[in-house]
């Protein structure tokens, strides 16, 4: 049997955090949060809680770093899976095994879409956002001859042995497409898991210049090259060999 790890990166979840990790614990008994320098009182409650484990940012250093904290403990720590999941009430706990199950039956990366299947609670996508996630994931399965349906989902289980290929240094809310261009040149199994499409902060910011939208693809396409250069594999070619399409 697996042994994993439900990891949730927080930075100022005070209104949820408590609730978010009581239904949390209901589906994991392991259950890790990265408190990602929150002043707003998120670390308070945190402290007073016995059930989870702690790791603690002392300033904020952004959602990517955060998941690399939660993955280092994971693996210093010897568990088998490690399970992410948000901490803004957007994410259903009660998937959490079904996350599990599937990364223990040999699948490097289990990664949850929004526009994989419909549910009767979706919520409709902030337009400017479902329009990113939409182009982004088009072009990272044309670069990296994938098949994903959201690139952006941060519900996601991955295997201790696909971790280990991973050298994740983004640390921002770009990572997961950093972690895709290395997914796909060390040549991971990946699957996705459908998940409700649920939007509770339609308002969220991204970081100063980022709530631009078009200063945000900008950034996103520039995370994934840089990422496709450090990684030095000719995808082009790859594309040519493995996918039976021409590297124009």
């Amino acid at each position: 049997m697996s042994r994993s790890l439900t990891a949730l990166p927080v930075f100022n979840e005070v209104k949820t955090v408590d609730a978010v990790l009581n239904e949390v614990k209901r589906y994991s008994e392991h259950v890790l949060v990265v408190d990602d320098g929150s002043t707003d009182g998120t670390l308070e409650l945190l402290s007073k809680r016995d059930d989870i484990l702690l790791e603690i940012h002392q300033q904020n250093k952004g959602y990517g770093a955060a998941l690399a904290t939660a993955f280092e403990y994971g693996l210093r720590n010897e568990y088998d899976v490690v399970v992410t999941i948000d901490c803004d009430g957007q994410h259903e706990p009660q998937r959490i095994p079904q996350f599990v199950e599937a990364a223990a039956s040999e699948v490097d990366i289990v990664s949850g879409s929004r526009y994989l299947q419909q549910f009767d609670k979706d919520t409709k996508p902030p337009e400017q956002r479902r329009a990113i996630n939409s182009t982004i994931t088009a072009e990272l399965n044309a670069l990296l001859c994938l098949k994903l349906t959201d690139a952006f989902c941060g519900f996601k289980a991955y295997r201790a042995e696909a971790i280990r290929k991973l050298n994740l240094t983004e640390p921002g809310y770009a990572m997961p497409l950093e972690l895709w261009v290395q997914a796909a040149a060390a040549k991971l199994s990946i699957t996705e898991l459908p998940v409700p499409l649920i939007y509770l902060d339609e308002k969220r910011s991204f970081g100063g210049q980022l709530d631009d939208g078009e200063a945000r693809l900008k950034y996103y396409r520039q995370v994934i090259q840089k990422a496709v250069r450090a990684c030095g594999v000719d995808f082009a070619v790859r594309r040519a060999a493995d996918c039976g399409q021409g590297a124009a």
